[in-house]
């Protein structure tokens, strides 16, 4: 009888405990989150059981489908700095007047994993007691880089279905790669850095996300350009799709490269030429990297 009382109890404080330390498990509104990241002002989790995939295709010559639909929920926990950035960046303050009654908000995400591409099919903002403070339908389509918000959320939804190492990507030390760099006789340099997370190969073209910084001789930044661009490998040519550009006297502007998204020739024995044989190199070493999710 004793022992029977100590294993209850035992097995009891056991549960509390769980229950104290795994929030993101046995959450109050019963689903089973699992942690993402947390931040000064956020933190992320999203819900494994809930993701699915909605469409798919199968491509020519294979018989095994592509998913290139996916949604699922995720769920934001807020600070309140983050609250209060929330309710600043929906413009919602007329809803919700004080920060400190914004807890956390759960969205379901629809995910297009070939052109990465992020949609809120509708969020709901909560209270600490899981009252219902605003909510909203159906969001704009985001394609996921790295100043996105989502991006987290993109790869975890993503790697639920392929299983293709889209998180270790992102926070992996050699995300990042050095393209080229140059300096001038007057000590201008330029850097020019590509997101190996958002790289894909189409055809011919490998598509991904560009940083390229230029600092005076002081080390100052007194340009940046964030752009995706379309590098066409065995040609040797290269487009910009979008972006956009940072000066001290402007801020960030739309990046306008003067070509109205025309291909430009890479110049031979030029920094931008070494660019081109580092992404060769790259798109050929990691093949299986650049040509997954393909769907035709």
């Amino acid at each position: 009888m004793n022992t029977t009382i100590r294993c209850s109890a035992g097995l009891l404080l056991t549960f509390l405990f769980l229950f104290a330390v795994c929030p993101a498990v046995l959450a109050a509104d019963a689903r089973a989150w699992t942690w993402l990241s947390s931040g000064d002002k956020y933190s992320k989790y999203y819900a494994p059981a809930s993701v699915h995939v909605t469409q798919s295709v199968t491509p020519p010559g294979q018989t095994q489908a592509v998913a290139t639909e996916i949604t699922g929920e995720i769920k934001t926990t807020f600070t309140y700095e983050g609250a209060e950035e929330t309710i600043r960046n929906y413009n919602i303050g007329h809803v919700i007047q004080n920060p400190s009654q914004l807890s956390y908000a759960v969205a379901e995400v629809r995910v297009v994993p070939q052109s990465r591409i992020v949609q809120y099919l509708s969020e709901t903002f909560y209270d600490a007691a899981g009252n219902v403070l605003w909510s909203k339908g159906e969001g704009k389509e985001k394609e996921m880089n790295s100043q996105q918000f989502d991006e987290e959320f993109y790869a975890a939804l993503v790697d639920m279905v392929f299983h293709q190492g889209e998180m270790a990507r992102l926070r992996a030390d050699d995300r990042w790669i050095l393209l080229w760099s140059d300096e001038t006789a007057s000590g201008i340099k330029t850097q020019v850095t590509a997101d190996t997370s958002t790289m894909r190969r189409a055809g011919d073209n490998l598509i991904f996300w560009a940083w390229t910084e230029v600092r005076d001789a002081n080390g100052k930044a007194v340009e940046i350009k964030f752009d995706k661009r379309a590098v066409n490998l065995p040609q040797g040519t290269e487009r910009i799709v979008t972006g956009k550009y940072w000066s001290p006297t402007d801020g960030w502007q739309p990046l306008d490269d003067g070509y109205e998204g025309a291909y430009r020739m890479i110049t031979r024995e030029t920094p931008e030429e070494r660019g081109l044989i580092r992404l060769r190199a790259f798109a050929d070493g990691y093949s299986t990297w650049v040509k997954r999710y393909q769907a035709q």
